[in-house]
């Protein structure tokens, strides 16, 4: 499945903020550079997700802070089940 995803580099902490409508709002520690961040994003998103860092990958807007980021492996619904429900 693909997952749309707002991207806050060089935050001060990791974590999964949210859902700002469609996307997926996270913020990384990492630094906007040299594929800094996607690395930090996609590990991020795969542990949150309970999955190895292999079965995510950001497969478009790798410069940009909006993100279209693939997850092997799950549905929608259970990705929503395991990052919370999107707020309608």
């Amino acid at each position: 499945m693909r997952l749309e995803v707002k991207v806050v580099p060089g935050a001060s902490r990791d974590e999964v903020a949210g859902w700002l409508g469609a996307a997926l709002k996270v913020r990384v520690t990492a630094p906007p550079e040299r594929g800094k961040a996607n690395a930090a994003v996609e590990e991020l998103l795969a542990d949150a997700l309970g999955l190895p860092r292999r079965s995510v990958r950001v497969v478009a807007g790798h410069g940009t802070p909006r993100k279209a980021v693939e997850v092997a492996g799950l549905d929608a619904a259970e990705v929503a089940r395991r990052l919370g429900p999107r707020a309608e």
